[in-house]
């Protein structure tokens, strides 16, 4: 009972902390003739209320794709339509065609506001909740704090948008640690087909049913079960795409939507790979769009494949959650047309594994939080950011006292350790060395913030700040993702683990 009365505040407290932060400015508020992507969620239910199916994602008169057209997938249509008929019993003129573009007004704000926390009310924080609680050898303590720092992560928080296909994919995780595999794959596809960027998770959650499967034996239960998991993701996409199967060009009108390549390599100031390279060369004058995307796609590849292979070779629990995280900080680096926002993507798994490795989690969400910084400040929420930041460093600091875990044990590094026998001298030093490189971050992420918002760059350099930003995060995530591939490669618990399910 005590539990559940524990978890019970720390759900108010995170959505008085959501609610709070949403009495904050929007993205794109005044500032005509775009707005931002609180504008784009609005235009989708106009058009998707007005217009017929067919229609959603084709060029009209009626629907100017220039103008936030829709460009994800069927669920993302679907859910907007359902906010529509709720708006259009509100208030009609919040989506009447045409002459809704560009509505803003504090009972819209409210409700815009209202259908983000219901989104997390119903699917991600009851995948949060039920996901702490399913921790095995997790005190109840370490599993309501594990609750308190996911759902106080500043990212997920200040970032405008509803978390249906995070927690979809959360949901996805949850029942495969039940193995209940035919719901964890029905969860993914769900999440897949509302938004294509949980591609990022694809391969982790393909390579461990697969590995699953081998382990099971293909001439046996194997076999059976890799049928029901084919059949379920078959059942699952023909669903959401059913509406769409009229004809051929209407599906692949749609996959344009979903996979422009003419945007580019990436967008604005991104904290990937190629942006940060830009500086030195400007790969965009140099490639054409398809040869950008045929780099990127080899280099993505092969800097997924430690993790893919091992977790088919050895699938266990442990190995997927560490694999999600690697997997999609993979693709958030190297993967073509990524946004600021992507990195979210590669949040929410490691905030799954904050209770494994409290020290490198709390610093790898603040990391990412600083990465969005040019975006938060563009939507004025300076203060909700620095106020969530230190917050939730706060909490973290307290619940799991992350400046305690970091030797290499703590750090799930002692079989690495062991293998570099020559340099055991140099791990006795390894705990001060990691506190001393996490102060230097924090302190050079303060000061960035700080003048990011206060100084005036040069006017020969008036992106100085965001791509000093973008260079300084994309530095911690290329660290972070070697981190990430060595735990994944020497870790001998999944060996035990992967035997458990053969």
């Amino acid at each position: 009972m005590e539990k559940w009365s524990l978890m019970t505040i720390t759900v108010l407290l995170a959505l008085t902390v959501r609610w709070t932060v949403s009495l904050s400015s929007y993205s794109g508020a005044g500032k005509p003739p775009m707005y931002g992507d609180y504008e784009a969620q609005r235009h989708w239910q106009e058009v998707t209320y007005n217009l017929p199916i067919r229609q959603w994602y084709f060029n009209t008169t009626d629907n100017n794709l220039l103008y936030w057209g829709l460009d994800y997938p069927p669920l993302t249509a679907y859910h907007s339509l359902v906010c529509a008929y709720i708006a259009k019993l509100i208030n009609p003129d919040w989506i009447a065609l045409h002459t809704s573009r560009g509505y803003e007004s504090q009972p819209h704000k409210l409700f815009m506001r209202t259908t983000v926390m219901v989104a997390d009310l119903l699917v991600y924080i009851p995948a949060v909740i039920l996901y702490c609680f399913s921790l095995k050898e997790t005190s109840t303590k370490k599993k309501v704090s594990s609750a308190l720092c996911i759902l106080l992560y500043p990212g997920l928080i200040l970032i405008d948008h509803g978390h249906f296909h995070l927690g979809l994919a959360l949901w996805g995780a949850l029942y495969l640690s039940y193995d209940w595999d035919l719901l964890g794959s029905a969860a993914f596809c769900l999440a897949l087909n509302y938004k294509q960027m949980e591609l990022y998770h694809s391969l982790p959650f393909f390579c461990y049913l697969l590995g699953k499967c081998f382990k099971k034996g293909l001439k046996g239960k194997g076999l059976v079960l890799l049928a029901k998991i084919a059949a379920t993701v078959v059942v699952s996409f023909a669903v959401c795409w059913l509406p769409f199967c009229t004809d051929v060009e209407q599906i692949m009108q749609v996959l344009r939507r979903l996979f422009p390549i003419d945007r580019g390599l990436f967008e604005d100031k991104v904290a990937n790979i190629w942006c940060s390279l830009s500086v030195l060369i400007k790969i965009k004058n140099i490639m054409s769009p398809e040869t950008q995307l045929k780099l990127s796609f080899a280099v993505t590849l092969l800097s997924l494949l430690p993790a893919c292979v091992k977790l088919t070779a050895q699938p266990s629990l442990r190995g997927f959650k560490f694999a999600l995280v690697s997997c999609a900080l993979s693709f958030f680096l190297f993967s073509f047309q990524v946004h600021e926002k992507s990195i979210l993507l590669v949040s929410v798994p490691v905030c799954l594994i904050i209770n494994e490795i409290p020290f490198m989690a709390t610093w790898f969400l603040l990391v990412s939080t600083f990465s969005m910084l040019p975006l938060l400040l563009k939507d004025g929420l300076l203060l909700a950011y620095t106020v969530t930041m230190l917050a939730f460093l706060s909490v973290c600091t307290t619940s799991f006292s992350i400046l305690e875990k970091t030797s290499a044990e703590d750090l799930q590094l002692k079989q690495f350790s062991l293998s570099l026998k020559g340099y055991a001298s140099w791990f006795k030093s390894f705990p001060k060395i990691v506190r001393m490189l996490f102060f230097l971050s924090l302190t050079l992420m303060a000061v960035l913030s700080v003048m990011s918002a206060t100084v005036h760059p040069p006017q020969r350099f008036p992106d100085l700040f965001p791509l000093a930003v973008s260079v300084v995060s994309c530095l911690h995530f290329m660290l972070f993702l070697v981190y990430f591939n060595v735990v994944i490669l020497w870790d001998s618990k999944n060996s035990r683990s992967q035997k458990k399910i053969s």
